[in-house]
């Protein structure tokens, strides 16, 4: 990923964050020497330093991926920035973002409890505290056939970048009528470039 020195995310733990909160994922591999990409949840063990999931079997992209080094895209929130806003017009509208890209090798997970707890932790991440749903509560058959269907698969984190690009290179004046602006909009993304921008306001002009 191109990331200009005043834009990289360093902090490991900002990384993680990133992860967590966007664990939607798009996972870019080589199928048939062609790029194939695949959108769908990851989870994060920070403990192994491992990313895993779940591919559909009928999915192609998981035939010839193990061994595979594999980039992960992990977009975080985004949003225009509008020059109108500036005090000036002698500038250009550009786009504030964050996004984490993780690099690794695939290594492929057969049916058995390992497939079972990476079901059972992406369940206690997504439903809600007190939902009635659990993966334990399963018939035994009903899983067998699932699992029929599923392929898991882990990532040995191998590489990871990060982005933050927060109008860094603007004066704090502009910074704060961008956020001003930011913070009016009814939409979610905008709201959290403005969170995002507010924490990063003490950095150098």
């Amino acid at each position: 990923m191109y990331i200009p020195k005043q834009f990289e995310l360093k902090d490991l733990a900002k990384r993680y964050q990133i992860i967590e909160e966007n664990s939607f994922a798009t996972v870019v591999s080589t199928h048939e020497g062609q790029p194939f990409a695949t959108h769908l949840p990851l989870l994060l063990n920070k403990e192994n330093n491992f990313l895993y999931g779940h591919f559909a079997k009928s999915n192609p992209q998981w035939t010839d991926i193990e061994g595979q080094t594999v980039l992960v895209i992990f977009q975080g929130p985004h949003c225009y920035i509008s020059s109108s806003w500036y005090e000036t017009n002698q500038a250009v509208p550009t786009w504030n973002y964050v996004s984490v890209h993780v690099y690794g090798e695939v290594q492929l997970i057969e049916a058995g409890e390992e497939l079972i707890k990476s079901y059972h932790d992406m369940v206690e991440k997504y439903e809600a505290v007190d939902s009635s749903f659990r993966i334990e509560n399963l018939d035994q058959r009903f899983l067998d056939n699932m699992n029929k269907g599923v392929q898991g698969f882990k990532i040995n984190i191998t590489k990871m970048e990060g982005q933050a690009k927060l109008s860094q290179h603007h004066s704090t004046h502009r910074k704060n009528l961008v956020i001003t602006q930011l913070e009016k909009s009814p939409y979610e993304d905008e709201k959290k470039i403005a969170k995002l921008m507010r924490e990063n306001r003490n950095n150098k002009d």
